[in-house]
């Protein structure tokens, strides 16, 4: 199963943390993102490992976008 970690604010992504394949649990940061001098973390949803990096570095994100999603099987 996928999961998603999404934006939860309109904001430049500062910085990407983790890359497609790298495993992940539950809380751990993927992305930093960054508005009005405030840096915004984006956690995984739940573990497992990354499929997908949606979004690079300095593009400005919308509230609800996709950033990075997770492979959620168990046992991932």
């Amino acid at each position: 199963m996928t999961t998603a970690a999404r934006a939860d604010i309109v904001a430049n992504v500062w910085k990407i943390v983790v890359r497609e394949g790298d495993p992940v649990a539950a809380g751990d940061e993927l992305a930093v993102l960054e508005t009005m001098k405030m840096e915004i973390p984006v956690v995984a949803p739940s573990g497992g490992h990354v499929v997908r990096v949606c979004v690079q570095e300095g593009q400005i994100v919308q509230e609800g976008d996709v950033v990075i999603e997770i492979d959620g099987t168990p046992g991932a």
